[in-house]
Protein backbone atom coordinates (compact mmCIF):
# COMPACT_ATOMS: atom_id res chain seq x y z
CA UNK A 1 0.00 0.00 0.00
CA UNK A 2 1.69 3.70 -0.88
CA UNK A 3 1.48 6.15 1.77
CA UNK A 4 -1.05 8.31 -0.05
CA UNK A 5 -3.35 5.67 -0.06
CA UNK A 6 -2.85 4.92 3.95
CA UNK A 7 -3.30 8.37 4.39
CA UNK A 8 -6.43 8.62 2.22
CA UNK A 9 -8.12 6.05 4.32
CA UNK A 10 -7.50 7.81 7.66
CA UNK A 11 -8.87 10.83 5.75
CA UNK A 12 -12.26 9.14 4.80
CA UNK A 13 -12.54 7.14 8.20
CA UNK A 14 -11.74 10.04 10.90
CA UNK A 15 -14.36 8.98 12.75
CA UNK A 16 -13.10 5.42 13.91
CA UNK A 17 -10.61 3.54 15.59
CA UNK A 18 -7.14 2.46 13.88
CA UNK A 19 -6.58 -1.18 14.71
CA UNK A 20 -3.69 -2.88 13.41
CA UNK A 21 -3.24 -7.08 12.91
CA UNK A 22 0.80 -7.95 13.13
CA UNK A 23 0.23 -11.55 12.37
CA UNK A 24 -3.02 -13.58 11.97
CA UNK A 25 -5.31 -13.17 15.02
CA UNK A 26 -3.21 -10.95 16.92
CA UNK A 27 -3.68 -7.36 17.33
CA UNK A 28 -1.30 -4.03 18.32
CA UNK A 29 -2.74 -3.66 21.64
CA UNK A 30 -4.79 -0.41 22.02
CA UNK A 31 -2.37 0.99 24.28
CA UNK A 32 -0.01 1.41 21.12
CA UNK A 33 1.49 5.10 19.67
CA UNK A 34 3.35 6.32 16.92
CA UNK A 35 6.80 6.62 18.19
CA UNK A 36 8.35 7.30 14.90
CA UNK A 37 8.24 7.94 11.04
CA UNK A 38 11.04 7.11 8.69
CA UNK A 39 11.50 8.32 5.34
CA UNK A 40 14.13 5.59 3.76
CA UNK A 41 16.19 5.69 0.96
CA UNK A 42 17.07 2.03 -0.17
CA UNK A 43 20.50 1.49 -2.47
CA UNK A 44 20.70 -2.04 -3.00
CA UNK A 45 23.10 -4.59 -5.31
CA UNK A 46 21.72 -8.13 -5.29
CA UNK A 47 23.34 -11.07 -5.76
CA UNK A 48 23.60 -11.19 -9.27
CA UNK A 49 25.55 -7.60 -9.02
CA UNK A 50 21.89 -5.81 -10.22
CA UNK A 51 21.46 -2.19 -8.91
CA UNK A 52 18.15 -1.19 -7.49
CA UNK A 53 16.88 2.08 -5.12
CA UNK A 54 13.60 2.90 -3.54
CA UNK A 55 12.19 4.68 -0.77
CA UNK A 56 9.93 3.95 1.83
CA UNK A 57 7.58 5.79 4.59
CA UNK A 58 8.34 3.29 7.95
CA UNK A 59 5.88 4.17 10.78
CA UNK A 60 6.66 2.17 14.11
CA UNK A 61 4.14 1.37 16.54
CA UNK A 62 5.05 0.76 20.21
CA UNK A 63 2.78 -0.72 22.99
CA UNK A 64 3.47 1.88 25.88
CA UNK A 65 3.48 -0.08 29.43
CA UNK A 66 2.14 2.34 31.27
CA UNK A 67 -0.83 1.87 29.66
CA UNK A 68 -1.67 -1.79 29.45
CA UNK A 69 -4.73 -3.00 29.36
CA UNK A 70 -6.02 0.18 27.48
CA UNK A 71 -9.34 -0.53 25.34
CA UNK A 72 -9.97 2.31 23.49
CA UNK A 73 -7.53 2.59 20.47
CA UNK A 74 -5.94 5.51 18.89
CA UNK A 75 -8.68 7.13 16.35
CA UNK A 76 -7.53 7.81 12.31
CA UNK A 77 -8.23 11.31 13.41
CA UNK A 78 -5.55 11.46 16.00
CA UNK A 79 -3.33 9.04 13.58
CA UNK A 80 -3.31 11.31 10.78
CA UNK A 81 -3.14 15.06 12.86
CA UNK A 82 0.15 13.33 13.99
CA UNK A 83 1.10 12.22 10.56
CA UNK A 84 0.07 15.36 9.44
CA UNK A 85 2.70 17.24 11.62
CA UNK A 86 5.18 14.51 10.84
CA UNK A 87 4.63 15.93 7.30
CA UNK A 88 5.11 19.55 8.32
CA UNK A 89 8.60 19.17 9.65
CA UNK A 90 9.93 16.32 7.54
CA UNK A 91 7.86 15.81 4.21
CA UNK A 92 7.01 12.32 3.67
CA UNK A 93 6.87 10.26 0.31
CA UNK A 94 3.54 10.25 -0.59
CA UNK A 95 3.90 7.53 -3.99
CA UNK A 96 6.39 5.26 -2.10
CA UNK A 97 5.36 1.66 -0.01
CA UNK A 98 3.87 2.25 3.55
CA UNK A 99 5.18 -0.45 6.45
CA UNK A 100 4.83 -0.79 10.11
CA UNK A 101 7.28 -1.65 12.60
CA UNK A 102 6.21 -3.39 15.51
CA UNK A 103 7.01 -5.91 18.20
CA UNK A 104 5.93 -6.66 21.17
CA UNK A 105 7.42 -9.62 24.32
CA UNK A 106 6.42 -12.35 22.25
CA UNK A 107 6.80 -11.08 18.50
CA UNK A 108 10.12 -9.99 17.25
CA UNK A 109 10.88 -6.69 16.01
CA UNK A 110 9.68 -6.71 12.04
CA UNK A 111 8.62 -4.25 9.27
CA UNK A 112 5.57 -5.22 7.68
CA UNK A 113 3.82 -4.63 4.75
CA UNK A 114 -0.19 -3.96 4.74
CA UNK A 115 -1.44 -7.08 3.07
CA UNK A 116 -4.60 -5.29 3.39
CA UNK A 117 -7.54 -3.74 5.08
CA UNK A 118 -11.14 -3.87 6.06
CA UNK A 119 -13.65 -0.75 7.08
CA UNK A 120 -16.24 -2.28 9.56
CA UNK A 121 -18.85 -0.63 11.80
CA UNK A 122 -16.38 1.84 14.06
CA UNK A 123 -13.19 -0.02 12.70
CA UNK A 124 -10.71 0.31 10.20
CA UNK A 125 -8.31 -2.70 10.70
CA UNK A 126 -5.22 -2.99 9.03
CA UNK A 127 -3.98 -6.75 8.48
CA UNK A 128 -0.27 -6.54 8.53
CA UNK A 129 2.39 -9.35 7.50
CA UNK A 130 5.71 -10.38 6.24
CA UNK A 131 7.50 -10.94 3.32
CA UNK A 132 9.62 -13.53 2.45
CA UNK A 133 12.72 -12.72 1.48
CA UNK A 134 14.00 -13.67 -1.95
CA UNK A 135 16.58 -13.93 -4.58
CA UNK A 136 15.91 -11.12 -6.80
CA UNK A 137 18.77 -12.07 -9.15
CA UNK A 138 17.06 -15.63 -9.86
CA UNK A 139 17.42 -15.79 -13.92
CA UNK A 140 21.04 -14.27 -14.04
CA UNK A 141 22.14 -16.68 -11.07
CA UNK A 142 20.35 -19.95 -13.30
CA UNK A 143 18.44 -20.42 -10.05
CA UNK A 144 14.80 -22.18 -10.25
CA UNK A 145 12.30 -21.34 -8.56
CA UNK A 146 11.82 -24.23 -7.18
CA UNK A 147 13.15 -24.66 -3.70
CA UNK A 148 15.33 -23.55 -1.21
CA UNK A 149 17.41 -26.49 -1.30
CA UNK A 150 18.35 -26.40 -5.18
CA UNK A 151 19.33 -22.42 -4.24
CA UNK A 152 21.76 -23.72 -1.83
CA UNK A 153 23.74 -26.01 -4.35
CA UNK A 154 23.14 -23.96 -7.24
CA UNK A 155 24.78 -20.54 -5.56
CA UNK A 156 27.66 -22.31 -4.15
CA UNK A 157 30.60 -19.57 -2.62
CA UNK A 158 32.32 -20.17 -6.08
CA UNK A 159 29.32 -20.00 -8.28
CA UNK A 160 29.61 -16.10 -8.98
CA UNK A 161 25.97 -15.26 -7.05
CA UNK A 162 24.51 -15.39 -4.20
Amino acid sequence: MKTSEFLELLKENTNKSLVFEYQPGALVGANYHITEVKNISIDAVDCGAGTDAWKETIIQLWESPSEIGKRDYMSAYKALAILNKVDKIKPMEKNVEVKFEYSNATFHTAQLFVLGHQIKDDTVLFHLGVEKTDCKAKETCGVPETSAQTMETTCAPDSGCC
